[in-house]
């Protein structure tokens, strides 16, 4: 089977995207500055922040879609081509479906142009159709078709032959439970052979449960990157407190901040080395401990301070 780039000079499958000191200014307005980052070979990486953050231009950067104004990307170690972005899996923000044609016809001419042959382009939309649920609407028109079904066939148009890298923005938007099991799968297999993949998602439970690293951009600078466990380290630390009776005296302790108290339960915040064992002295003198116990910071709650 002829696969995309197999015409193409390609790299090695380890290769890994490296951004470096992407700036991107429309006007007066900076839209990306000085954004760097690596999508390791082999690994899914989860883009995040709010609307605005300069998610969408750092991509369209790294695609090649627009340039920027300083910075560059490298793929390989070596300043990356437009040949090496054609051997690349993109699903952009705005899709780019024929709502008139079939979807069938209209995936296998998209792997054409990706250089998949006829017949081994059929073979690759049937398999991705029928693994996302789609088999049956194969002869329907795009514009037939739900958002969420529209999004499928949209990942289905990146996912097609073997593609050295991926960037996708916003891939699962739309999905139903089931259809996001199956796209995080597909998108496993990918990495199993050394595929980087980069993909934005404002659904921060599910780039907490998929990703390898996270990088977090606020008004157009990454605020934060690193491992799940490298962001936990440097959140702020809370502990959970169950009592036997009312709890509101916490607020009253130095160096606790009381993030919630509702009758005998606290969460809570030490902001002082130390303050913990204050606390626990002063809830043992008042009475049963039923619980203090350390609590394991969210994304969403990391994602918060990070980009106060």
């Amino acid at each position: 089977m002829i696969e995309p780039g197999d015409r193409l000079t390609r790299p090695r499958a380890t290769a890994a995207i490296e951004l470096r000191h992407l700036t991107r200014t429309f006007g007066e307005i900076r839209a990306v500055d000085d954004v760097s980052f690596t999508v390791a070979a082999g690994q899914l990486t989860g883009f995040v922040g709010g609307n605005g953050a300069g998610k969408t231009t750092t991509m369209r950067m790294l695609m090649g879609v627009l340039s920027p104004t300083s910075g560059e990307v490298l793929w390989d170690q070596r300043p990356i081509t437009s040949l090496d972005r054609r051997a690349f899996g993109y699903m952009p923000e705005e899709r780019g479906l024929y709502p008139k044609q079939a979807v069938l016809d209209q995936l296998v001419y998209l792997g054409r142009l990706r250089g998949l042959g006829a017949a081994a382009a059929k073979a690759s939309v049937t398999t991705y159709l029928e693994r996302l649920g789609l088999a049956d609407r194969a002869r329907d028109h795009v514009e037939k078709l739900s958002l969420g079904n529209q999004q499928r066939v949209q990942i289905i148009a990146a996912l097609m032959g073997r593609p050295r890298a991926l960037v996708l923005d916003e891939p699962f938007s739309g999905l139903d439970p089931a259809a996001v099991d199956n796209m995080a799968d597909l998108l496993r297999e990918h990495t199993s052979r050394g595929v980087p993949v980069l993909f934005s998602s404002h659904q921060l439970d599910l780039v907490e449960r998929l990703c390898e690293r996270l990088v977090v951009l606020a008004r157009g600078r990454v605020v934060a990157s690193g491992t799940p466990d490298d962001l936990r380290a440097t959140s702020v630390a809370r502990h959970r407190l169950v009592l036997s009776g009312d709890a509101g005296w916490v607020r009253g302790i130095a160096g606790v901040h009381a993030v919630d108290v509702e009758g005998s339960r606290a969460l809570l915040e030490i902001v002082e080395h130390g303050a913990e064992r204050t606390l626990l002295e002063e809830a043992l003198r008042r009475g049963e401990v039923h619980e203090f116990s350390p609590q394991r910071p969210s994304l969403a709650q990391i994602y918060r301070e990070v980009t106060a």
